[in-house]
């Protein structure tokens, strides 16, 4: 059974990945430092996979943590890093905390692993594309100006990885360009679990919903798209979760002889603010309280991915529609409301 690293395990991409290695049979190692995550969602994982995962407390800003990780951890065959900050509007507010937070911690895993033969996947994003000129964007599609320092720290990083592969090292990576991750795990125990005030859509709709939040703030009417609300490509967080595992196997498979490549994963089609609010209202019965108002810096118009190259190299689909992601998403707000966190 392969052991896999997975940076941020406990967060909400993460954690959902976790599930999805042990179902694909691989043996999760699971680092975090709660900076965004809490410690009760190792118990919510140990309620769907029947075991406790091993788990690991730390900081990998802190290279000294990260070398005796290493050496506690000897037998790693791979590393999925999520372990970074990634909400957009914090980071036009607070770039520092962005670039030193996300850069050491990718910088002094590679470091300490440099050498050994390790398939690494890189938690990524479409951000990486600014505001494409074509729609949908392939991974061909140039890489633009960032709009915010969360999206320059991913540009930087993927080429940070391209250019440590170069270089010789004995890993093998793939960068994921996530779209918009949402929805929960159909048992309703692990989901997105923001800090303080969500920075992201969903969240914030069934917060709304439940009574948490007064109301839904829609960044802007006035883009040009559909209804004037911006467009994202959504993908369920558990189809993400499996496209990490495709991504290792794809890594393991005999004749893949590829030493760094990018998959964009989302559904292929886009949905705007207004139409996620519907369908959430629809598939819920859950009227929600909304207002129109000014757009947010760093956000980008519309942006959708071409997904061809994820179905044909990495195998790998999305399944979930909409009405699946806004269903859990509100299931596990429910779960929250009776079991707080």
């Amino acid at each position: 059974m392969s052991k896999i690293l997975v940076t941020g395990g406990l967060g909400y991409i993460g954690s959902h990945t976790v599930v999805e290695l042990v179902k694909a049979g691989y043996e999760p190692v699971i680092v975090d430092n709660l900076s965004n995550s809490n410690i009760k969602i190792l118990d919510q994982l140990t309620k769907i996979i029947g075991f406790k995962p091993v788990f690991h407390q730390l900081d990998l800003c802190d290279v000294q943590s990260v070398i005796s990780l290493a050496a506690a951890e000897p037998d790693i065959t791979g590393i999925i890093h999520f372990a970074a900050f990634k909400a957009v509007g914090e980071s036009v507010a607070k770039p520092l905390k962005y670039y030193q937070n996300n850069f050491y911690s990718l910088i002094n895993l590679l470091e300490t692993y440099y050498g050994r033969k390790i398939n690494f996947v890189f938690s990524s994003s479409c951000t990486v594309y600014g505001q494409p000129d074509v729609l949908p964007v392939t991974e061909n599609a140039p890489i633009k100006p960032a709009e915010s320092p969360y999206g320059n720290t991913k540009q930087v990083a993927e080429e940070i990885l391209r250019e440590m592969t170069a270089s010789g090292s004995a890993c093998k990576v793939i960068s994921l360009r996530y779209f918009n991750p949402v929805g929960a795990h159909d048992s309703a125990l692990i989901g997105e679990l923001p800090i303080g005030v969500p920075q992201n859509l969903v969240p914030f709709i069934t917060q709304t919903a439940i009574g948490k939040r007064e109301k839904l703030t829609v960044f802007g009417d006035d883009y040009n798209t559909p209804d004037g609300s911006c467009v994202r490509d959504y993908i369920h967080v558990v189809d993400l979760g499996k496209a990490h595992v495709a991504a290792l196997k794809l890594m393991e498979t005999e004749g893949y002889s590829n030493i760094y490549d990018v998959f964009n994963l989302g559904t292929g089609n886009g949905n705007t603010v207004l139409e996620v609010i519907k369908a959430f209202e629809e598939s819920t019965g859950e009227k929600l309280n909304y207002q129109i108002g000014p757009r947010r810096p760093g956000d980008v118009e519309k942006v959708w991915g071409d997904v061809t190259k994820s179905t044909n190299v990495l195998k790998w689909t999305a399944e979930l529609g909409i009405a699946d992601m806004m269903s859990s998403a509100w299931n596990w707000e429910k779960y929250l409301s009776q079991n707080p966190f």
